[in-house]
């Protein structure tokens, strides 16, 4: 009995005595972390769901009619749509986005301005990838796209911050002269370098069975899946238990392996107690 309320009462003292407080509060620390990664990574797998979910939304509706009558919605909530618009290139305006690579190649995509037709507005199209050389060579003129033309794609928002590894671009300053050159399609940025008024939105081309030639158009890649989210935070929060179990059983174990001076005491006086017992020698009583 005393001994299994010696093991109930010893936790606490032990984990913050002398001996163990520091490592203690480290292993706190260390748990306080872990949890919090756990937890996180719930916060991103809702993230992800809530983006899947908008992205699916848009994916099945039919394709948006991107004519006058619907320029002043909210393009920017339907990234991802499928769009066709009517228009002419303005040509003298395009612009090239670097950093971006075609079956291992590197090059550049083309960013053209469409001037929407029956409109005072225009919307940046991604028109699809050159190779670097061609984009050096500074006349893009056997790229271009002459006249009235259907231009069918997907709707994306602008680009304000550049992804890991990349430049963002320099704020372009009043007056200075037009850039054929960006890290990212910053529409905001490239607005101000084109004549007619911007849509906040752009429109990554889609590639044609009939087109052959360059720029090269593509779609992005976009997948739908939870990704690892969960099971990333299912692996913090199982280190966290067996942290938080383990580490009370390794100290319960080290100071149980301390002798006991009470323990040792009574051990040692039951041994002089038998040492003083007397010994009877043998012998018979005479009659």
């Amino acid at each position: 009995m005393k001994l299994d309320i010696r093991f109930s009462t010893f936790n606490l003292k032990a984990l913050f005595g002398r001996r163990w407080w520091k490592t203690t509060v480290v292993v706190l620390i260390a748990l306080a972390v872990m949890v919090r990664l756990g937890i996180w990574q719930l916060d991103r797998l809702e993230q992800r769901r809530a983006f899947n979910a908008r992205v699916q939304a848009q994916l099945d509706q039919p394709p948006l009619d991107l004519s006058d009558r619907i320029l002043d919605a909210d393009l920017e909530q339907m990234e991802f749509r499928e769009v066709v618009v009517l228009g002419e290139y303005d040509h003298n305006a395009e612009v090239a986005l670097r950093n971006q690579a075609w079956n291992n190649r590197f090059g550049v995509h083309l960013i053209t301005p469409l001037r929407i037709a029956g409109s005072d507005r225009a919307i940046l199209v991604d028109r699809g990838w050159i190779p670097f050389e061609e984009f050096e060579d500074g006349d893009w003129s056997e790229f271009a796209e002459p006249g009235l033309v259907e231009v069918r794609g997907m709707l994306r928002v602008s680009q304000n911050q550049p992804t890991i590894g990349f430049r963002s671009d320099p704020t372009p300053a009043p007056g200075s002269e037009p850039r054929k050159a960006w890290n990212i399609l910053n529409v905001d940025y490239i607005a101000g370098q084109v004549a007619d008024p911007l849509l906040p939105v752009y429109i990554q081309q889609a590639p044609e069975a009939a087109w052959t030639r360059l720029p090269y158009r593509s779609l992005p890649q976009i997948e739908l899946s939870e990704g690892p989210h969960l099971g990333y935070a299912i692996q913090w929060f199982a280190f966290a238990l067996i942290l938080g179990t383990g580490y009370p059983l390794f100290v319960r174990k080290q100071e149980m392996e301390i002798p006991d001076p009470a323990r040792s005491s009574q051990a040692s006086a039951e041994s002089n107690q038998v040492h003083d017992l007397p010994v009877w020698k043998g012998g018979h009583d005479k009659v």
